[in-house]
């Protein structure tokens, strides 16, 4: 079926279910950002396949809401479907949830699968509706009944994330965890989110492209811990292992009915934002729920000195990878027929022959000219282009090693730059540079440092609509909450020990986009009369490309910064490099 026919097809499901308006999310039933096949559907049903959006279906309209990550990406794809794109952000353009509120006629009926959707956005939806009496049907997965081939769940082996790479048993995580539940007066805190529950049992799976996570669900209870997961997918030696270490199995499957059978007046631990609607409506109504973040989150955030050892080790292995691959780009462009798919193979080659290498990250964004302004940028065989000895060329890529994962974006000026590409990207490459010399105080959230990456853009009346940092799982998801840097008010604040993202850029429609992206560890600071500070200290190691910059948009102290870090960068990888590529490097590293 095309498009189309999938939405006629749902239509008819609707109507047989009295359903008016049905909401397809991009998540799945562990509120995952990356998806394993069986949960695409919102990819599925529209022919988008960008990470975040959500499709909302009517009798006589579809929408696609999604963000400025992927408004030119979102134009393409949904061409030609009749799925209009409402580009979330923008002045005047309302989030689904409002929108449906405004177009739903009183007393209809809006559907979803409550597998899919969080407990904190069925809650906004019911208070959103409650003035036109629009009622909620959550038991619903419409989808299923229409998609005749779709994969069932990944039956992978899990395996074990080592000791010499966690730092930190599952016991003592466990144990750690029931220390915070006793202070917060919880029975059971029930986890649904993978990261969060692979780092909890230092397990490590292939469920997910890119994230190297198993899927299953578990419940810490006062006493010990429960992992709900298909049996298959243990073998009899890590099974043994699990439960030597007091740890209880279960069949995934039989997650709901376990919360069902809580016991009167106990204490359940949730957080909405990270649970869906099925599994918190099977919480007994004799019980209290406790709303609050889900402990591991922050505990995985916060990484400890093996896991800082084991990212440290992996950027610096990793930096091998990206600089014999601008060695390859420079003496290959021009002379070779290269495109942005070949990059992706190159790159992908090139990092599997480094130790402890296990996959990709995330599917690397090789966006040449144009391609680079779409932020999330996804090469196929109808967008590739080839890549030519002039122009921009934005490369966005990373790693998933045992002992850390990667991300990393670097530019590529393969010609001679003009003046405005030399303004664009060294006011970019400014924002990156005053972000990583920050020092604040301890208790500071990552909006308030956002400015910094941002300043020397507005104050010539330009901006990216992307948040500036994200944060960085080990050998786990590369996008981990729940730190972050970005406009939006976060409370959370930065910690020493979280690893962050630092990615300001510029996008310039169907010229090109610039994008200049480490990993920056919290540490601390200076302690003075007013109090602690805290740092960054920058993690990645790979020369940043000083062709397009306008020395004179810099002040002394950013040229210092850039200057040391190419010393560092040199100092720390050079060992690591045959003489042909010293010699290239120590070219690409020297003081501007």
């Amino acid at each position: 079926m095309n498009v189309k026919e999938k939405l006629l097809a749902l239509r008819n499901e609707m109507s047989k279910n009295g359903i008016d308006a049905y909401i397809i999310p991009s998540t799945d039933p562990h509120i995952s950002e990356y998806v394993a096949d069986c949960w695409t559907s919102r990819t599925w049903i529209s022919g988008f396949t960008g990470s975040a959006g959500t499709v909302v279906v009517t009798s006589n309209t579809a929408g696609l809401f999604t963000d400025s990550r992927y408004f030119l990406q979102a134009e393409q794809e949904l061409s030609g479907t009749g799925i209009l794109l409402h580009k979330v952000g923008l002045p005047d353009v309302l989030d689904y949830p409002e929108w449906l509120r405004d177009n739903m006629e009183t007393g209809k009926t809006v559907g979803f699968d409550g597998k899919v959707l969080t407990v904190a956005l069925a809650k906004k939806l019911s208070n959103l509706f409650r003035i036109k009496d629009i009622k909620i049907n959550a038991d619903n997965d419409l989808v299923s009944k229409i998609w005749s081939d779709r994969n069932t769940i990944p039956m992978n082996k899990v395996f074990e994330h080592e000791l010499k790479f966690a730092g930190k048993s599952r016991v003592e995580k466990i144990n750690e965890i029931q220390s915070k539940m006793k202070y917060q007066g919880a029975d059971y805190h029930i986890i649904a989110t993978l990261d969060d529950l692979n780092w909890i049992f230092n397990i490590r799976g292939k469920d997910v492209a890119f994230n190297p996570v198993a899927i299953a669900y578990a419940i810490i209870t006062e006493s010990h811990a429960e992992l709900f997961i298909y049996n298959d997918k243990l073998s009899f030696e890590l099974k043994s292992q699990l439960e030597s270490d007091g740890i209880r199995i279960f069949d995934y499957e039989k997650i709901a009915e376990r919360i069902s059978q809580f016991e009167t007046g106990k204490n359940v631990l949730v957080d909405i934002n990270k649970i869906n609607l099925w599994l918190y409506n099977s919480i007994p109504g004799h019980c209290k729920i406790i709303e609050g973040s889900n402990i591991s989150t922050l505990l995985k955030a916060c990484k400890n000195s093996t896991e800082i050892g084991g990212m440290k080790n992996a950027l610096r292995r990793d930096a091998v990878a990206m600089i014999k691959f601008q060695y390859w780009l420079e003496n290959s462009v021009g002379k070779d027929e290269i495109s942005e798919l070949t990059t992706m193979s190159k790159i992908r080659e090139l990092r599997s022959e480094l130790p402890l290498f296990f996959g990709e990250s995330f599917n690397t964004i090789a966006g040449y000219l144009g391609n680079g302004a779409i932020v999330h940028y996804g090469a196929s065989e109808d967008s590739d282009k080839q890549i030519n000895p002039y122009g921009f060329f934005l490369f966005d890529s990373g790693g998933q090693y045992f002992d850390g994962t990667t991300d990393i974006t670097r530019m590529y000026h393969l010609g001679q730059p003009t003046e405005q590409e030399k303004i664009d990207y060294t006011l970019v490459l400014k924002g990156h540079i005053n972000l990583a010399m920050a020092q604040f105080p301890l208790k500071t959230r990552g909006s308030q440092l956002d400015i910094l990456a941002r300043k020397a853009l507005w104050d010539l009346g330009m901006n990216y609509m992307h948040g500036t940092g994200h944060g960085v799982g080990c050998f786990m998801n590369v996008h981990e909450g729940p730190q972050n840097i970005r406009m939006d008010e976060n409370p959370t604040t930065l910690e020493v020990g979280m690893i962050i993202s630092n990615e300001p850029g510029l996008y310039r429609s169907n010229e090109y986009g610039i994008r200049i992206e480490n990993l920056i560890l919290v540490v601390e600071g200076d302690k003075t009369e007013f109090g602690q500070y805290l740092k960054f200290e920058t993690l990645t190691l790979c020369p940043i490309d000083t062709k397009p910059v306008n020395k004179s948009l810099l002040t002394d102290n950013e040229v210092e910064w850039l200057n040391n870090y190419h010393k560092r960068v040199y100092d720390e990888v050079s060992p690591l490099l045959d003489d042909e590529l010293k010699s290239w490097l120590s070219n690409k590293t020297k003081a501007i």
